[in-house]
């Protein structure tokens, strides 16, 4: 494991220059790279080339003594899905996802029916997300009320400026219910044989409502206000 900041300053080299400068130039489809700190993903238009790129990295990585990681390293099969035919003979090919920086991309319709690349929290860091959150509502369940309702404010609003994206509201939908929860169960543990029923949690949630989860980056309200 290296740092973030170092990722970035040793994979430029080991990986960014050498994918440009030597990668690229001897492929006969197109191809790109998008990486963050030691994250990364590559997209090739040749499959073919793709299989040769993936068997000959962990080679490129080894000479830096680097190593791939084993369960995130894979081949995906990322392209429209095809649907059967009209007729209703041939078997529908569906699109692999793949996850990135958070979130896991695939194919979906758009508003207008047309396919387009979507993407949503992945599972994973969603779990992470809410399990952080109930670790600090295990750790705080004893401070007032008020003060717990100001913090877990400002968490929702933070996983919203980052996850908030368009077509991802289920998922902010599915953290603040989490969120919810775990403070409802660590606030029954304020006291002994004490339970705060639902009835009970949404007379506090009157009082100290948590906050709504938000779009905070929606295409929609960015063609409407170019």
């Amino acid at each position: 494991m290296i740092s973030p900041l170092l990722a970035n300053v040793y994979l430029h080299y080991v990986l960014d220059v050498w994918f440009e400068q030597e990668v690229k130039p001897r492929l006969r489809g197109k191809a790109f790279l998008i990486r963050y700190a030691d994250d990364f993903v590559m997209g090739f238009t040749c499959e073919e080339e793709a299989r040769r790129v993936l068997e000959v990295l962990p080679k490129r990585f080894g000479k830096y003594g680097l190593t791939i990681h084993p369960d995130k390293t894979r081949l995906v099969a990322f392209r429209p899905p095809v649907e059967p035919d009209r007729t209703g003979s041939g078997n529908g090919i569906p699109s692999g996802t793949f996850d990135l920086l958070g979130f896991t991309h695939f194919w979906g319709r758009s508003r207008k029916g047309v396919w387009v690349v979507k993407r949503r929290t992945a599972a994973e860091r969603l779990r992470r997300a809410i399990k952080k959150v109930a670790h600090w509502c295990r750790g705080n369940r004893h401070r007032p009320v008020r003060e717990q309702h100001r913090t877990l404010g400002r968490k929702i609003r933070g996983h919203c400026a980052y996850y908030g994206i368009t077509g991802n509201g289920g998922a902010l939908h599915r953290f603040r219910d989490g969120v919810t929860r775990a403070w409802r169960k660590w606030l029954s543990r304020r006291k002994r044989g004490w339970l705060l029923s639902w009835a009970k949690l949404t007379a506090l949630l009157e009082r100290f409502p948590l906050p709504a989860t938000v779009v905070v980056h929606s295409v929609y309200r960015a063609a409407a206000n170019p």
